[in-house]
């Protein structure tokens, strides 16, 4: 089965030569909505364009994000407010914006990018990262069991370490440089899980044998033992 594609993210020129990639390649309609997250009227504006151009949305991929270098207190609020719209209340408001049509059509798929980090303890550092991660899974759990039966399916997805240009953008690339590779994905891989698990209606996924690990092991930990661990690792990649 292959989609027509709305693309939404704030660089315009990087989204059309994707746009063309993809026409080309797949015989698929591509459109291209820029848009910054970070504005709270930013979710209706899209859609109100997608509405605008005759389409309607059957899947939903939530997949916009970044990671937020430093302390708490060493980033300015401004910061976290748009961190927190991007990944959260965006992709929020996207679902409950998109929700009902899908039930009325009794079909459609979200699939809500969250990550391992939702199942630890809080990081010294990128602070409101794992409580975001969190808040998805938990909202995604929320939206499948609320769904089920009505063909519409909902899932969080939450990889671990994986390789894209998402560490180039936070600075993290050069302390990640030594990590043994199994401990890597790549997206492909990401992806393919995904969209079996999201077919299988799968609450939530967490992809690749060793993030499965580490997320149930971080769920068994005793509290202060989990909190101790991760205060190591802190120092060690944040």
């Amino acid at each position: 089965m292959s989609f027509d594609l709305v693309l939404t993210a704030r660089r315009e020129d990087r989204l059309r030569t994707l746009a063309s990639s993809l026409s080309q390649q797949y015989d698929i309609e591509v459109i291209v909505v820029p848009m910054d997250l970070a504005l709270p009227t930013a979710p209706k504006r899209l859609l109100d364009r997608i509405e605008e151009a005759g389409r309607h949305v059957d899947v939903l991929i939530n997949n916009a994000g970044y990671g937020l270098p430093g302390t708490f207190v060493q980033t300015s609020w401004e910061d976290q407010r748009d961190f927190m719209q991007v990944l959260l209340t965006a992709p929020t408001e996207l679902c409950h914006r998109l929700l009902p049509g899908m039930l009325t059509r009794r079909y459609g798929r979200i699939i809500n990018v969250a990550s391992l980090a939702g199942f630890t303890p809080g990081s010294n550092g990128h602070t409101l990262y794992g409580p975001v991660k969190a808040a998805m899974i938990r909202l995604s759990e929320s939206l499948n069991a609320e769904t089920r039966g009505t063909g519409v399916n909902v899932m969080a997805l939450c990889p671990g370490l994986t390789r894209s240009e998402f560490h180039d953008v936070n600075g993290a690339r050069e302390r990640l440089k030594d990590l043994p590779e199994y401990m890597w994905q790549t997206a492909e891989e990401v992806v393919e899980s995904a969209c079996y698990a999201v077919e299988d209606n799968r609450p939530v996924l967490v992809t690749g044998g060793v993030n499965k690990l580490l997320a149930a092991t971080a769920q068994v930990l005793p509290g202060p033992i989990a909190r101790a661990l991760m205060r190591e690792q802190s120092k060690r990649f944040r």
